[in-house]
């Protein structure tokens, strides 16, 4: 029985899996989007989200508490630059959102051990996606509505025309 077992090890020691997963969270920050295996996303997706929170919170509060979150983000990913890539552009990005930060999209299989893939990316850093939901809401229109508009136009456009030669 797995009661209580959450964490997925990745048949890897503890030290291996901390900085396996340092590392892609510090690329996944600076890159805004990496493949990887579906499993490893999963566990990247339980890792890096709570320190996008972190440094959400910092905009909110003073600069202690700033300081202290990036102290605390630090910890985990130990690399100043993704952390300032962190703190600055990602924190201002997703200011909005309440959570949900990464999105994985599966890809298939790996050619050569068939491993699923996965592509794990900042959710509000594609543009493919946020462009289409806004245009789909714009262009949508009923056939019903069009047809009745294009029959009262014609009309009004021949009273018109008769009013301007009295």
């Amino acid at each position: 029985m797995r009661h209580g077992k959450k964490i997925n090890h990745l048949g890897r020691k503890t030290a291996h899996r901390k900085a396996m997963l340092a590392n892609m969270a510090c690329s996944l920050i600076e890159h805004k989007r990496i493949n990887t295996t579906v499993a490893k996303a999963k566990a990247l997706k339980q890792f890096v989200e709570p320190l996008i929170t972190k440094s959400k919170a910092e905009n909110n509060q003073t600069t202690e508490k700033g300081t202290h979150n990036r102290r605390i983000v630090f910890k985990s990913l130990r690399d100043k630059h993704a952390i300032t890539e962190l703190f600055s552009t990602v924190s201002e990005k997703i200011a909005d959102r309440p959570g949900g930060y990464t999105r994985i999209i599966k890809l298939g299989n790996r050619l050569g051990d068939n491993a699923d893939m996965a592509m794990i990316e900042l959710v509000d850093f594609n543009e493919i996606y946020n462009t289409e939901k806004t245009a789909k809401k714009t262009t949508r229109r009923s056939r019903r509505g069009t047809g009745t508009k294009t029959e009262t136009a014609p009309v009004a456009v021949e009273e018109k025309a008769d009013d301007s030669e009295e």
